[in-house]
């Protein structure tokens, strides 16, 4: 009867190592999508991140970045834990996936906070980010920005065109008789700015675009932080149950 029983206990060790080396390889390409997700944002979504008065946006890429990292880590870890049998090894790969779960929670509240606030963020930053700092000397990648925004969108101003008379770069003079600039034209050329009629240039405002632009990946940055949280449960649950099988079997 007792070898019967230890033979019970070996044979549920050894199922719950191969379940958790399996959830393991594919922890660690969740890893890898959670990065790329991350610096998908940073890299190629960010241009627009000088428009905005928050950085809780660019903080919730660079959250996503450091979970993707040390989930890959953590997978190995993981792996070679499950296979050496090592009590002391289990309990780190458990506190890490704590940590990584509740970095991944905060990742998803934070952008579930700001999808929220981004709209009344906008209407009160926008318009004065544009007339204040648009070719503005030190205010570089506003202007980059401002560009790629309004050619992208096809929209020029904030609320509309009519938005660019406040522009202190519009009232100074430099701007070469422009009324606009260059980048609210429907065909960019040099000083296509100096007109601003409907033919010309743009008149609707990139303020709603420039919001449903970022709630979008907000989201994707939102699903990902909270699908891949839910996922590790399960992972801190077989490694609890796998150490418990091999104390059992170490007494």
């Amino acid at each position: 009867m007792g070898e019967f029983n230890e033979k019970k206990t070996t044979c549920g060790t050894v199922c719950l190592k191969y379940l958790l080396f399996t959830y393991n390889c594919c922890f660690w390409l969740a890893g890898l999508a959670v990065m790329a997700v991350g610096i998908w944002t940073l890299a190629l979504k960010s241009d627009y991140i000088s428009l905005l008065a928050s950085g809780t946006y660019l903080a919730t890429a660079y959250i996503l970045v450091v979970a993707g990292a040390v989930v890959m880590v953590t997978g190995v870890l993981g792996c070679c834990a499950t296979f050496k049998e090592r009590r002391n090894l289990l309990r780190l790969y458990f506190i890490l996936l704590l940590i990584i779960f509740l970095l991944e929670i905060i990742a998803g509240v934070l952008a579930y906070v700001y999808y929220q606030q981004l709209n009344t963020e906008l209407k009160e930053n926008l318009k004065d980010t544009m007339a204040k700092r648009y070719h503005q000397p030190g205010h570089e990648a506003v202007t980059s920005a401002v560009d790629q925004l309004q050619q992208e969108f096809h929209c020029c101003g904030s609320n509309n065109s009519q938005d660019w008379r406040d522009s202190e770069w519009i009232r100074s003079g430099e701007a070469g008789g422009r009324v606009v600039p260059d980048s609210c034209c429907k065909t960019v050329v040099a000083g296509c700015g100096q007109r601003d009629h409907a033919s010309n240039i743009y008149k609707g405002g990139c303020i709603t675009k420039l919001e449903t632009f970022i709630q979008e990946h907000l989201r994707v940055i939102g699903a990902v932080g909270t699908g891949i949280a839910c996922v590790q449960v399960f992972g801190m649950i077989f490694t609890c149950c796998l150490y418990r099988s091999l104390k059992l079997e170490h007494y």
